[in-house]
C-alpha cells in the first residue's frame, strides 16, 4: 500500500517549535488545498488570532467564517463541550455553561487527556461527518502536541466501557489511519529546531498512533553564489582592491562583500542542518522546503506565496 499524499488527507495537524513559522505554514497549506478546489477548514488551537491575521480577517470564533476560499475557526473548549452535549447526549444547552465548564476543568486537572479530547473530538467529528474535504489544524507547539494527539489513548486507559469509551474508539480509528490523518512538523534549517524536530518525530512514533506525514523546512536561504563567486569575493576583499573599488563605486564595497560572505556562510550552515535532518528522519518521511521570503509583515500575500512554494515542492 502506497503512502497517502499530504494533500489527500482529511486531517492535518501542523506543529513546530515556537518561532519557526508554524502558523504561516499552516495558513499556506490551507490556501494550497483551497486552490486545488477543496473545501478546507483551518482551525487555530490556541486562539491567538495569528491564523486569522494570515488571512487578514478578524473576529474569528468557534463558528467558521470564510476568507480567501478557506473556512477559519478558533477552538473553544466551552463551545466544544456545548456542542458535544447537544449532539451526543441530546442535552439542549441555552446560554453559557460556565458551571459545567468549571466542573469539567476540575475533572480535566485530575485526569490527563480529558480536556484535549474535546479538541480532538471536534476535529474528528468534522472528519467523520465529511463537512470539509480537509481540516488543517494550527496545533499546539511541539512541546504539547504529543499530549493532544495521544488524548484518546489516555482516555481509553482510564475508561474501559460506556459512551465516552465508544467515542474515543472512533476518534482513534481516524487518527490512526494514515490515509485520513497526519502530522506536519515545521522547522527551520538551524540546530535547535532540527534537534527538536528529530526528538518530536521519535516521540510521535513511540507515544501516538498518528503518522508523520511530512516535515516542512521553512526559511531556507536560496543559493545565490557559486564556489567560483566565493573565491572571487575573497580576492576582492583585500584592502588594495576595496580601496580601488570604493573610488569607482558609490557605497561601501566592504559591507557589500561582507554581506555576500555572510549569506554564503548562513546558507552553508543551513545545508548542514538539513543533512542532519534527512539522516535523522525515516527515508519515507517527505521533506518540503519553503524559501526565506524576506517579508516584513505576514498576511494574505505571504500566505499565497507559501502556498505557491508548497505546490512546487509537491509537484
Amino acid at each position: 500500500m502506497g503512502v497517502t499524499p499530504l494533500t489527500d488527507r482529511a486531517l492535518l495537524f501542523v506543529t513546530g517549535k515556537g518561532g519557526v513559522g508554524k502558523t504561516t505554514i499552516a495558513a499556506g497549506l490551507a490556501r494550497l488545498l483551497a486552490n486545488q478546489g477543496k473545501k478546507v477548514l483551518a482551525c487555530e488551537i490556541d486562539a491567538k488570532g495569528d491564523l486569522a491575521a494570515a488571512f487578514e480577517v478578524s473576529d474569528v470564533g468557534f463558528q467558521p467564517v470564510q476568507a480567501a476560499g478557506v473556512w477559519l475557526m478558533n477552538m473553544d473548549t466551552e463551545a466544544s463541550l456545548r456542542e458535544y452535549l447537544r449532539i451526543n447526549l441530546k442535552i439542549p444547552i441555552v446560554g453559557r455553561i460556565s458551571p459545567v465548564a468549571k466542573a469539567f476543568d476540575f475533572v480535566a486537572t485530575a485526569a490527563p487527556g480529558v480536556k484535549e479530547i474535546l479538541t480532538i473530538g471536534k476535529l474528528c467529528y468534522e472528519v467523520r461527518e465529511q463537512h470539509y474535504d480537509t481540516i488543517v489544524v494550527d496545533s499546539s507547539a511541539s512541546g504539547h502536541i504529543v499530549g493532544l494527539l495521544a488524548a484518546p489513548q489516555a482516555i481509553q486507559s482510564l475508561v474501559k466501557v460506556g459512551l465516552i469509551r465508544s467515542q474515543t474508539d472512533w476518534m482513534s480509528e481516524i487518527l490512526s489511519d494514515p490515509a485520513q490523518s497526519g502530522l506536519v512538523v515545521v522547522t527551520t534549517p538551524e540546530e535547535m529546531p532540527v534537534s527538536e524536530t528529530l526528538d518530536l518525530a521519535k516521540r510521535v512514533a513511540d507515544e501516538t498512533t498518528v503518522d508523520l506525514a511530512s516535515v516542512i523546512v521553512n526559511r531556507v536561504l536560496p543559493e545565490r553564489f557559486t564556489p567560483t563567486d566565493e573565491e572571487l569575493f575573497l580576492q576582492l576583499s583585500s584592502e588594495k582592491n576595496i580601496a580601488v573599488m570604493n573610488k569607482i563605486v558609490d557605497g561601501d564595497i566592504q559591507e557589500v562583500l561582507g554581506a555576500a560572505q555572510l549569506a554564503t556562510t548562513l546558507r552553508r550552515n543551513g545545508t548542514q542542518h538539513l543533512e542532519t535532518l534527512r539522516h535523522g528522519l525515516s527515508s519515507s518521511t517527505p521533506i518540503l522546503l519553503v524559501p526565506y521570503l524576506f517579508s516584513r509583515t505576514d498576511g494574505l500575500r505571504t500566505t499565497s506565496q507559501v502556498a505557491e512554494h508548497l505546490a512546487e515542492e509537491l509537484e
